[in-house]
């Protein structure tokens, strides 16, 4: 049998109202009593109803995260940054796997919702009109991390991808590189098809370069897939002398790739990858990357949602956050 709040109180002989003081923290319970309390709950054993209590105050203190990938370097790291914000703010998490699927995302969505979640954070790379349609009639803030919808309408917090791919190209043009390449991530998700691509496109412009759509190729955030992409790349005539690459793990790929080529990197290839994985520094040589705050944004988007439901102030609800190139080994 489950010990309940009733027993605690004939336990400690007190009301089932003094219980519930001490137990949620009141400080209007004498010291003598809350002694007593305290002890009756240790020896029955008595663990608070978290379900109950969320009934009586319309709180669970639980937190529902949605992320495409558990098993992703880049979401893990994103998850601890929003796990370790949640303890900080005694939020429990309750984190789910969407594999980046539409249909899966509206039904954890809604699973989450159903489980009187006091708020979401929600990662993924494709925010379809159909989830932003569900994400702004919820009944509970949520929030997107390292995520975007096109027209900003839910709060969200990131980096600016197009400034960064600009960046990251532009460090390669700047040491005279005429023809640099880009090995994206899936184009249907517009931090590739749209930010990070036209990031590319405005610093070859800014040289007056032309935009050769030969050297760019789609990937799927894969090793295989950089492996694929930097063998397509080195069949053409005028082949790159430098790659951007959309992630670090296609950023490995393309680098073993050209190595299993006979090319030397960087004398032959240089090559920037992006996000800042562990994987840019176990690769040989290191690899030069954007550097994009996994951790923060997951912490930040986290303590946004806190503010969200305590209904605080919140001047700017689309934070993004700085981002910087950690420069290696894999660039001169």
């Amino acid at each position: 049998m489950n010990v309940t709040i009733y027993d605690v109180a004939r336990e400690a002989n007190v009301s089932m109202a003094t219980v519930s003081r001490v137990v949620n923290g009141n400080p209007n319970v004498k010291p003598t009593t809350r002694k007593k309390v305290l002890e009756a709950i240790d020896r029955l054993g008595y663990r608070p109803n978290a379900v109950a209590r969320g009934l009586a105050s319309k709180k669970t203190t639980t937190v529902g995260v949605i992320i495409p990938d558990i098993s992703s370097i880049f979401y893990s790291e994103l998850a601890r940054g929003i796990e370790d914000i949640a303890t900080m703010y005694k939020y429990n998490i309750i984190l789910s796997n969407s594999d980046q699927n539409t249909d899966k995302e509206l039904h954890l969505f809604n699973t989450m919702l159903g489980k009187q979640v006091d708020g979401i954070v929600f990662m993924g790379g494709n925010i379809k009109d159909v989830l932003v349609e569900e994400f702004e009639k919820s009944p509970v803030p949520l929030v997107l991390a390292a995520s975007f919808d096109k027209e900003d309408k839910i709060p969200a917090v990131t980096i600016d991808y197009e400034q960064a791919a600009y960046d990251a190209v532009k460090s390669l043009l700047e040491t005279g590189h005429k023809h640099v390449g880009y090995v994206s991530g899936p184009f249907e998700e517009p931090v590739n098809g749209e930010k990070k691509l036209e990031g590319y496109k405005r610093a070859l412009a800014e040289v007056n370069l032309p935009f050769e759509e030969e050297l760019v190729v789609e990937g799927d955030y894969t090793y295989d897939s950089g492996i694929e992409a930097v063998e397509k790349l080195l069949t053409l005539k005028n082949r790159p002398t430098a790659i951007f690459v959309g992630t670090d793990e296609m950023a490995l790929g393309v680098i073993h790739g050209a190595q299993d080529k006979g090319l030397h990197i960087p004398e032959d290839i240089e090559v920037v990858g992006f996000d800042n994985t562990r994987l840019a520094s176990m690769v040989r040589p290191q690899l030069t990357t954007v550097v994009q705050p996994m951790y923060d944004i997951g912490a930040v988007a986290m303590r946004l949602l806190t503010k969200l439901m305590n209904k605080e102030m919140v001047e700017e609800t689309n934070v993004v956050l700085p981002h910087r190139i950690e420069k290696r080994r894999s660039t001169k």
